[in-house]
């Protein structure tokens, strides 16, 4: 039987269709942009090849270069010549590419422009060694000696490699020296200035209640005596271990023959791509995607990691669903369960609705106005005069975002759990009732547990918003680079007054702000990425949550 095509459209077969294909099509551009942002992002981990030409800038001036190629592309002679480049006739394109010659300190840039017909002698020498600083960035060179103490102690020719296993010696001992710094510092001397600041503030409190007498005040310096102890020896160890990183030093020289001094301590990490195996640039990938991860930024959020991104995000994100969720629970059960369905409840649903679609900076200008000036600086009056004029909670921080993205996505959650609330089927009420329940006992352990799929389906949603939001963020509590983590291990542990740090946030400081575009653009698509994996990460967490509570009380729905 031969069916016509108005029979056909009216059949719905064709909005299938074009449903399916929209899928589709969604589905595979989303794939594809994350198939850039992950190839532009992992790729800036492994170790470049590093080359080394001569480059002729006019007749006159030929200058020896070391880099690694980033960029490759082909441009217009007429857009050679008119930057003032003289260009043959005849030539229509020109390839140039983008080199990252690295030294800073030394060149002023860490990028440089060539026309690939300025550029000849091309080579790969095996003993081209990258090392990573802890400021300037990279420098490319070659080893000539090592110093202690202002003291020569080996020296080597420039084509030579005798003092490689030397110099990966004393970096490796270098960073056990660091990593005993940090614990110090970040550890035992962070902590007793943490102590220190509160016996201040216990001494200030004393004073403004009046009760600053000779007792109260000996015990406090007896304390204070004990921390300045402990902190005078913590010092003396610190300093030491300084000392100890001042000692030994590096001499390099560039392709062009400047010679340059590097201390071990500045420097992260030394390689050599060009002489490295297949298996060695693995584990080198790996180490630096590990960094990226777990550690610290540095170099304007250029290098190094961003873990403090990552642990901020994810902080703000779990405790603004804590905050959400009951207040959208608790709004959607009164709007279904208890208020009277009229006039006043279809407005209440329409201005919810409204308030989905308000632009997120106005959210963040009412928090910053009402959270942070008025509860927060009422708060530091009422519990923390003690600390004045610096302010406690009447300044940007954790709890304060976390609440002003806790307001912006009630919406959400409050239309989800309304949903499934809706689509309960009335004789399970009735039913419930019947069999002599009272409403609370009906709606606390049959309706909500049949309706939790649903709340946690808006949790879903209010996740995946708040996570990616970064102008309201700007003003209640997210920083380019915060200090110290929102979570340490000192009382209360949890200090939801510290400013911290944000994915989405460090995208835009990174992608837009930095100083040194063209180092940056790598991290912008890494740190995209990493946030794609943290939204993903805890929307399936969420998921999974759900899909057990549907199995749990799918009883309840027969």
């Amino acid at each position: 039987m031969q069916i016509s095509l108005k029979d056909w459209v009216r059949s719905g077969s064709p909005w299938i269709w074009l449903s399916a294909s929209a899928v589709a099509i969604s589905v595979v551009l989303v794939l594809g942009l994350l198939g850039i942002v992950a190839s532009r992002g992992l790729v800036h981990f492994w170790p470049a090849t590093l080359q080394e030409y001569t480059y002729t800038q006019d007749q006159d001036l030929q200058i020896q270069v070391l880099g690694e190629q980033v960029q490759r592309e082909e441009v217009t002679a007429e857009q050679i010549r008119n930057s003032g480049i003289a260009v043959p006739e005849g030539v229509d394109l020109l390839g140039r590419q983008l080199i990252k010659v690295g030294n800073r300190d030394v060149y002023g840039s860490d990028f440089r422009w060539a026309l690939e017909n300025q550029l000849s002698n091309l080579d790969y020498p095996a003993y081209a060694t990258s090392f990573e600083r802890r400021e300037q960035g990279n420098f490319y060179g070659f080893i000539l000696a090592i110093k202690d103490k202002d003291q020569l102690v080996a020296e080597q020719e420039k084509g030579s490699n005798q003092l490689w296993p030397a110099v990966v010696e004393r970096i490796e001992q270098t960073r056990l020296i660091q990593d005993q710094i940090e614990d110090l510092e970040k550890g035992a001397i962070g902590a007793i200035n943490y102590q220190l600041e509160q016996l201040r503030l216990d001494e200030r409190r004393l004073e403004l209640k009046g009760e600053d007498t000779p007792e109260n005040l000996a015990e406090l310096q007896a304390k204070r005596a004990s921390f300045q102890t402990d902190y005078a020896l913590l010092e003396t160890e610190l300093r030491a271990l300084y000392q100890s990183l001042a000692t030994s030093s590096l001499i390099v020289v560039t392709a062009d023959g400047q010679s340059k001094e590097i201390n071990f301590s500045k420097i992260v990490r030394a390689y050599q791509p060009n002489n490295m195996s297949l298996g060695q640039k693995i584990s080198h990938y790996f180490a630096k995607l590990w960094e990226f991860v777990s550690d610290d930024p540095r170099e304007a959020n250029t290098e190094g990691g961003i873990f403090p991104a990552i642990f901020g995000t994810v902080m703000m994100v779990l405790i603004m669903s804590v905050l959400v969720t009951p207040f959208g629970v608790v709004t959607a059960v009164y709007l279904r369960e208890y208020a009277r369905q009229g006039f006043i409840t279809r407005v209440i649903r329409i201005a919810v609705n409204n308030l989905a679609s308000v632009p997120s900076i106005v959210y963040g200008v009412f928090g910053l106005g009402f959270f942070v000036y008025f509860i927060g600086g009422n708060l530091d009056k009422i519990f923390y005069p003690e600390a004045a004029p610096a302010p406690t909670f009447g300044t940007p921080g954790l709890l304060w975002a976390s609440l002003t993205l806790a307001l912006l996505t009630l919406p959400v959650v409050i239309v989800a759990t309304e949903e499934g609330l809706s689509r309960i089927p009335r004789s399970v009420r009735e039913g419930s009732l019947a069999l002599g329940a009272t409403k609370l006992e009906t709606l606390w352990r049959i309706i909500i547990p049949m309706a939790s799929p649903a709340m946690m389906t808006g949790v879903i949603l209010a996740v995946a918003r708040a996570a990616g939001e970064v102008a309201p963020l700007m003003l209640v509590g997210v920083v380019k680079l915060a200090p110290n983590l929102p979570m340490d291990m000192n009382a209360p542990f949890l200090h939801l007054e510290r400013k911290f740090m944000h994915l989405g946030f460090h995208i835009y400081d990174v992608g837009f702000q930095s100083p040194n575009v063209e180092a940056a653009r790598p991290l912008v698509y890494a740190t995209a990425l990493m946030l794609v994996v943290v939204i993903a990460v805890l929307n399936l967490t969420a998921i999974t949550l759900r899909n057990r509570l549907r199995e749990k009380y799918r009883a309840l729905d027969m």
